[in-house]
């Protein structure tokens, strides 16, 4: 198949730029995809009209968007789809070989993400109830209603939910999937090296029955991705934490940056450590390390060096294999110098202030690698002394994490903002003291992988308190 073109969507309305941006297969000059790249201004006229998508979807049942979500999953996980401009179709497996293409992920994640975002579609009916606390879809077509017997109304924060997503993972994706169950279009800039997954679910959700106006999509560079940030009324934005840090005090904009998610072991189960070591990698390791959830900062009151070994030495056996090798678990680099800037972070941490880099012991090779003209970094776990260490607290986009030893009376005040914190123990008091802890967002207690998460539950913000804001009202007899 010759490269599709992926067309800017205005409201559903396809549109091919005169600026138009070609994206190379990885490892070679031979092109994956033309992609047309959206102006700021026509990105400015199209946010003032985002009202009349709105009102499409507006006008719709609650209900008849969920099924249509429903329905939607099926289509994506497993049906051929519209791509580029020339009639073309993409299966699910064209679908795979295009996005590992460019993004440098083995086919077996992009498989393992389908599958998740499938499931995300599948599950819209209890994703709704718990984002929602039990709300009756209802009261989103009439605007008000009961909710645990008392009276309730809620209104949309804004015509459209913007999303500025990323390239490392397919995933990120699914935070966006409910909007359209919530009656918000979407307004998606999709990363330059992955427009394939926002473009497929779009493509899904149309085949679906939902109307074309709700989704919009524009490729553009950093001026367009200002202005959507800038003047849309609700922004889901990926990056960074140089990138996400100027907005977080912006109650129009969600920011999704660095996770620094953690795994704790407690006294009462440290000395049974062993029992907890397959948790331990899948949580460091899972998705290639490229997601938020996966643990960067291993804390245990003793036993970090024995900790730190046996999981350096199920982490080695972790190498770069061949996209197409049903055993590949690691993720080459769509941007070749990043890997070269990534591991340059490390050996100057690990320089600084005498942290260990314990894989080194077990892997075959340095940490930095070729293959098939992509750039791998292979995980690497390091002992650290204590949290004032450079490498302590840090996260990067491969499997990478640190060990390091505090007592458990002083995690909590250790261990800084964490998206997900698991905590393995059984004591009454401590699980106490961590449910109080400000600085966790996602608490898993007992033997729970920090990248395991149940979409009916909040992850970085709840979706529809953001979209949604619950007002005051009164209903009397008109005389």
């Amino acid at each position: 198949m010759n490269a599709p073109h992926i067309p800017i969507l205005r409201q559903g309305r396809v549109h091919k730029s005169l600026d138009v941006q070609v994206v190379n297969r990885l490892g070679g000059k031979e092109a994956a995809a033309e992609i047309s790249f959206a102006c700021a201004d026509m990105i400015k006229y199209d946010l003032a009209k985002m009202g009349e998508a709105r009102a499409k979807l507006k006008a719709m049942k609650a209900t008849d968007l969920i099924e249509i979500t429903k329905r939607a999953g099926e289509i994506f996980l497993n049906d051929d789809l519209p791509i580029g401009l020339d009639g073309a179709m993409q299966s699910p497996e064209d679908y795979v070989l295009s996005l590992a293409a460019t993004s440098g992920l083995p086919h077996s994640l992009i498989r393992m993400n389908m599958k998740r975002l499938g499931g995300i579609f599948g599950q819209i009916e209890d994703i709704f109830r718990g984002l929602t606390r039990g709300l009756d879809v209802a009261v989103l077509d009439q605007g008000y209603g009961e909710q645990g017997g008392a009276p309730v109304s809620f209104s949309a924060t804004t015509n459209e939910l913007a999303v500025i997503l990323p390239s490392n993972s397919p995933a990120v994706n699914a935070l966006w999937i409910p909007a359209i169950a919530m009656k918000v279009p979407v307004l998606l800039k999709p990363g330059r090296e992955e427009p394939w997954t926002p473009w497929r679910i779009i493509q899904a959700f149309l085949k679906a029955g939902a109307p074309s106006e709700a989704f919009s999509l524009y490729p553009t560079q950093h001026d367009g991705s200002g202005v959507i940030i800038r003047r849309a009324g609700r922004v889901m934005l990926f990056g960074d934490d140089s990138t996400v840090k100027q907005y977080e005090n912006d109650p129009r904009i969600e920011v999704h940056g660095t996770g620094y998610s953690k795994f704790l072991i407690g006294e009462d189960e440290i000395d049974h450590w062993e029992k907890y070591i397959d948790t331990l990698v899948e949580s460091v390791s899972a998705n290639s390390g490229r997601s938020c959830i996966c643990t960067s900062t291993i804390v245990v009151p003793r036993h970090g060096d024995e900790i730190a070994r046996a999981m350096a030495k199920r982490l080695a056996e972790i190498k770069p294999l061949a996209q197409d090798d049903p055993d590949a678990k690691l993720s080459g680099f769509a941007n070749p110098m990043f890997a070269e800037w990534i591991n340059e972070a490390v050996e100057k941490g690990l320089k600084a202030d005498g942290a260990v880099d314990v894989t080194a012991e077990f892997r075959e090779g340095e940490r930095f690698q070729q293959r098939d003209g992509m750039n791998y970094l292979q995980p690497t776990l390091v002992r650290v002394d204590s949290f004032d260490q450079e490498l302590a607290i840090r996260e990067f986009l491969f499997p990478f994490a640190s060990v390091v030893e505090c007592p458990q009376a002083e995690m909590l005040d250790k261990i800084g903002y964490s998206l997900v914190v698991t905590a393995v123990t059984k004591d009454i008091e401590w699980i106490h003291r961590l449910f109080d802890c400000p600085h966790i967002d996602r608490l898993n207690i007992g033997n729970v992988p920090t990248n395991r998460i149940q979409w009916n539950q909040p992850h970085e913000g709840n979706l529809f308190e953001f979209l949604y804001t619950r007002r005051s009202f009164q209903i009397a007899e008109v005389a």
